[in-house]
């Protein structure tokens, strides 16, 4: 078989294939595109928009941020959660134009 070149090296393609594994959750893709629109936003926010409860949400808000998608700062009692690189949005836009969603 003929040897393929990839845009990516082995360490770089396991790190593209972790990143799309943890954002590949209806939830965790809600968060994305609450913090798109806002930037920034505290666990209670993000409570509200997800609809799902606390404990739950902080589940998926620790995963995104142990795998560097997100970042958090804390003032006062409120965590605020914000987009490590706002980048990874784009993918919005790859799936947007995505025949085999639609």
């Amino acid at each position: 078989m003929e040897n393929i070149q990839s845009r990516f090296d082995l360490k770089t393609l396991n790190k593209v294939a972790e990143i799309l594994k943890t954002i590949a959750h209806p939830v965790r893709i809600s968060i994305l595109e609450a913090l798109e629109k806002d930037h920034q936003l505290s666990v209670t926010a993000l409570k509200e928009h997800t609809n799902i409860e606390q404990s739950l949400l902080s589940h998926h808000l620790i995963k995104m941020k142990d795998k560097g998608i997100l970042k958090s700062h804390r003032e006062g009692k409120n965590i605020y959660y914000k987009l490590a690189d706002n980048h990874i949005l784009r993918i919005f836009e790859c799936m947007e134009n995505c025949s085999i969603i639609k």
